[in-house]
């Protein structure tokens, strides 16, 4: 199969048949998509990252083809919105690994070890790193959070104004996002129809029609979270609604 071919084809498709062992599309997609590759690395480094001489361009490659490899469609996500997630991630492990980020060098030229005689400062010094990353790691997901929910024409902002006020509510509509999700048919309907199937779902949870209704917005909100490889969102969710 040649480029021209390939090109006729389209993105999902590519990845249907890389999945499947076809190495020369796997191949064509780990080439064609180096410059989207590079520049998540870029943004996660805060530089321009040379393919040929940066070793994260080479993490991000890997990231890329893992997620080549591990991509479903039944997320609810495109391609490279989920590509672009594992890649972020792997890098940022990698950095943090070797601690080469500019926020890593600078706390590596002011708080040198070998400079330092009270251990509690190194100790400080390495937990300001732990933090940042996280944070960063949080900013990105809300960030993703916030275009998925473009798509259900939902806000943050709406958000906060349905949440249900009482804890045994929130429970419930968590519990309701779940079901939803574990149901490969509605599953498949709200990411296709971008809204709930009020009137099958109603069938498999303990709550009304009306209650379904008041919460919608953010019963989709934790569905979209549940869809999604996301792992900070996701520690909110833990123990709830199980």
């Amino acid at each position: 199969m040649n480029s021209q071919s390939l090109k006729e084809k389209s993105l999902e498709e590519m990845i249907a048949s890389a999945q499947k062992g076809d190495e020369i599309t796997q191949n064509y997609l780990l080439k064609t998509y180096q410059p989207f590759i590079a520049k998540c690395v870029s943004e996660v480094c805060k530089r321009y990252i040379d393919p040929m001489k940066d070793d994260e361009f080479s993490i991000g490659l890997s990231a890329f083809n893992e997620a080549i490899l591990s991509y479903s469609s039944e997320r609810g996500s495109s391609f490279l919105s989920f590509a672009k997630l594992v890649v972020k991630r792997k890098v940022i492990d990698y950095i943090r690994y070797v601690q080469k980020t500019p926020v890593a060098a600078s706390l590596d030229e002011t708080y040198d070890e070998e400079q330092m005689e009270n251990p509690t400062e190194i100790v400080a010094v390495k937990e300001i790193y732990q933090q940042e990353q996280e944070a960063w790691y949080r900013r990105e997901e809300i960030a993703d959070f916030k275009e998925k929910l473009k798509a259900y024409k939902l806000t943050l902002a709406e958000l906060t104004e349905a949440s249900p006020k009482h804890r045994d509510a929130r429970d419930s509509a968590v519990l309701t996002a779940r079901i939803l999700f574990n149901d490969v048919n509605l599953r498949e309907f709200v990411h296709r129809k971008k809204k709930l199937p009020i009137k099958e779902l109603v069938k498999k949870v303990e709550v009304s029609k009306k209650t379904l209704e008041r919460n919608r917005k953010y019963i989709l909100a934790i569905f979209i979270v549940l869809s999604e490889d996301y792992v900070y969102l996701k520690d909110y969710l833990k123990g709830v609604g199980q």
